[in-house]
């Protein structure tokens, strides 16, 4: 399988690849300090729960060795305001501030033992670029927990991008459907276009295509025909925020997928790793919504194509409830309802099992 380098920690700083200007073009933004990683972020250059998660911890730990405090109290100002800018790039996805919390939890416990400024400048580095690492080997777990639950013939609906460009390599979502070919699966993909970003049509069917997995793009308002008709025996998602209850939120448009999966008795998987559950956020009414700009579909390369004075609502994501989720696919296991119940206890340590529900 064709593996993409959607990020890249290197001496100059982090290396992103713009995922702006795919499919048509394969250019990389050189991020050199802290704040041009949340500009990165809050772009879309890097997008994805899992890329986003890494690369926030990557400018946090960029941050940090660029700094020129030469005492702790002042290297510590320095991280609260790293912290606090990447923390304001996109609110929804949980991944970012489990991301900035791996690093800044590392720095605190090495300043509370007064370690030289080079030593936690290192080791901060060091987590980063083994976060990046770890990603990878969780997604290629969940991939295998997630590729028994496909047909051993099939369409595979997905919606947004939750493959390898949304993380540091191989993909959630896209991942279980690599997975899948990998077992000697026969699947195809039905990609949703996904508006207004466009992430279906731009990235999906981009590395798909890469990967020589047959992939058939269709409009958003094309599922419950194509699911009508037959054509469809899956869904798989991924998700940027899981609530404690199993509410997944994820690109707008999830949600109406789900609601069609379910009238037509179509199994609609939810696949993210555990750091994407957040346990503290009870319920999916919780999760805070990114609102975007409305030039994201106003505009059509950077043409305006609706009439000026209209209102516009840009939410960037919206929230499926769990009843119409059949399962969560992580890199512990898979997930089955009571959500609440099983959640926790793979929180618990219960994990590490092909299936986990808890009656």
């Amino acid at each position: 399988m064709y593996m993409i380098p959607t990020l890249e920690w290197l001496p100059e700083g982090v290396n992103f690849l713009d995922q702006t200007k795919l499919p048509l073009e394969e250019t990389y933004v050189l991020a050199t300090d802290y704040k041009q990683v949340a500009t990165v972020i809050k772009n879309m250059i890097v997008r994805g729960a899992m890329a986003i998660g890494v690369s926030a911890a990557m400018g946090v730990a960029l941050g940090i060795d660029r700094s020129t405090a030469t005492t702790l109290p002042e290297l510590s100002a320095d991280v609260d305001l790293i912290c606090k800018t990447l923390a304001a790039t996109r609110p929804t996805a949980v991944n970012l501030f489990w991301g900035i919390a791996q690093v800044r939890d590392l720095y605190t416990q090495l300043a509370a033992k007064n370690t030289p400024i080079p030593q936690i400048k290192k080791a901060a580095i060091s987590l980063a670029r083994r976060l990046y690492d770890e990603d990878i080997a969780n997604l290629r777990k969940l991939g295998a927990f997630g590729a028994a639950l496909l047909p051993q013939q099939g369409t595979v609906l997905t919606h947004c991008n939750a493959g390898a460009l949304a993380a540091c390599g191989y993909g959630s979502a896209l991942g279980v459907i690599r997975a899948a070919i990998e077992q000697g699966k026969k699947i195809d993909v039905f990609a949703d276009e996904t508006r207004p970003f466009n992430q279906g049509t731009r990235l999906t069917a981009w590395e798909l295509v890469k990967d020589n997995i047959p992939t058939t793009l269709i409009c958003d308002n094309m599922a419950g025909y194509f699911m009508s008709k037959g054509r469809i025996q899956a869904v798989i998602v991924g998700a940027d925020r899981i609530a404690a209850n199993g509410d997944t939120a994820n690109k707008i448009g999830t949600y109406s997928v789900s609601i069609l999966a379910k009238e037509h008795a179509i199994p609609f998987y939810v696949a993210a790793p555990f750091n994407t559950i957040d346990l503290a956020t009870a319920s999916g009414e919780l999760i805070p919504i990114e609102q975007r700009a409305a030039r994201e579909f106003t505009h059509v390369n950077g043409v305006r194509v609706t009439p000026h004075g209209v209102t516009v609502e840009n939410p960037a994501f919206d929230v499926t409830p769990a009843k119409y989720v059949t399962a969560i696919v992580t890199e512990r296991g898979v997930l089955r309802a009571p959500y609440d119940r099983s959640i926790l206890a793979m929180a618990n340590g219960a994990a590490n099992q092909v299936e986990l529900t808890v009656a």
